[in-house]
Order: C-alpha cells, then structure tokens, then sequence
C-alpha cells in the first residue's frame, strides 16, 4: 500500500492500496463476503473502525456530495451515494474512491486560520475529468471553508499506456488541450495524469503524483489488463 501524509495537516493519511489487500468493490465479478472481509480488514490495517469507511456507487458523472454520516452494520444498508466525488468538511470522516485504471484523486483543504480541516476523494475517469468533476471537487472544498487545498494523485493508466481510438482522442483534444499524447506503440492515447494536475494547477491546487501506471505495474488492478479485475482503493482518513 502507497501511504502518505498531508503537508497541511499532519493528522490526515492517504492511501492506495495494491492487489495485496484485494479487491474493494463490490460490483465486480468476486464473492460478496471476501470483498466485506478485505474491506474489514483495510479498515483494521488503517486504524479505523468497522463500516466507518464511505464508499461511492460510481457512475462516470461529474457529481460531488457532501458526505452523510451514516450508521452501518454492512456494505449494502445503508446503499453507497451515486456520485464520483465526495467531500467531508470536517475531514474526521474515512472516505474511499475505487479505480482499476481511472484517477483516484484525493484532496485535504485547510482554512486560512488553520482552524478547519475538509477532506475529498474523487474518481475520475475520461468522462469526468471532461466534464469537470475536479473542477466542481475544488469549487465545493473552497465554498465550505477552505482557502488552501492539496492533491494527491494516485495509480492510474499512464498517457503512454492508455490507447483511445482517433475520434475519442480528437474529441478529448477539443475539449481539453493537451490531453492527447501517444502511446508507446505509437498509437493515439491520452494523458488523463497530466491533465488532471495541469487543470488542478490552474485552479491553485498543490499536486502531488504517484507516479504509477496500473498498466504497467502488475501490484494493481487494471482494467485494461483483464476486464476481470477488481478494484484498488484510494484512502483518506484523520488519525487522532
């Protein structure tokens, strides 16, 4: 597992887990109860409690939420919210973004008197980044408090790995200069990495990448790999 820590408060820990830990999600083609037992023990791995971890039904869609807290006894009541992005304006709560080649995009925001601490994860693939789910992540960090935000980028298919048809990577190209690159094939690709932390840049965010193509790297899942794969974790929670 990839951990690290924020730079603007040091309570706050992210995280990418590999295919060590398994896979996280439940919609894929994998038992129902070893998904809950890697789950469990994630969340005794990273020192939370049980169920206390807030997963997203994703969807691809450009939607943020605040997260609601909520008391579970199990992963399936109360239901995942449907969006791809969630926000946690007292960052004390443990969220959770699922990826298996997508961007797994986690966010620590900080008050300019230091005083409150927001948190966010954020998955986006293709058609979220287009459409502006990072953009819509910053501008609901900054309405609820936060004057100064981070970003960490996790695992995800790199711009010389993840191959597009012509037409997608024109169409990407004209919404979003500069995401088209080439694979390493030479073949039509795009750069999903660099985009999201050239647009995060653009918006005063501070990047930091992982620097992991999940492609590449067989320690993660990867969709693009076998479209059997499971799903690695982006993490982030508060520790006391």
């Amino acid at each position: 597992m990839l951990h690290f820590t924020s730079d603007l408060d040091p309570r706050i820990h992210l995280a990418f887990t590999s295919q060590q830990e398994g896979n996280l999600a439940l919609h894929v083609n994998d038992d129902p109860q070893r998904v809950a037992e890697n789950r469990s023990r994630l969340e005794d791995s990273i020192g939370v409690r049980r169920f206390s971890l807030n997963f997203m039904n994703q969807v691809h869609s450009a939607d943020v939420f605040n997260v609601q807290q909520v008391e579970r006894v199990s992963w399936l009541e109360p239901a995942a919210p449907t969006c791809d992005g969630l926000v946690d304006p007292t960052g004390t709560q443990a969220l959770a973004v699922m990826v298996a080649d997508c961007l797994p995009v986690l966010f620590v925001g900080r008050s300019k008197d230091h005083e409150q601490t927001l948190t966010a994860a954020t998955h986006a693939g293709r058609r979220g980044l287009l459409d502006g789910i990072l953009s819509r992540t910053v501008e609901k960090l900054r309405i609820s408090g936060a004057e100064e935000i981070e970003a960490l980028i996790g695992p995800s298919i790199c711009g010389s790995c993840y191959e597009v048809s012509p037409e997608m990577a024109e169409e990407s190209e004209n919404l979003r200069a500069g995401i088209r690159s080439q694979t390493r094939w030479g073949t039509t690709g795009l750069n999903l990495p660099s985009s999201a932390e050239k647009e995060l840049v653009q918006l005063g965010v501070q990047v930091r990448q992982s620097n992991v193509c999940t492609l590449e790297d067989e320690n993660y899942f990867s969709y693009r790999r076998s479209s059997d794969a499971g799903r690695l974790a982006g993490l982030i929670w508060s520790v006391d």
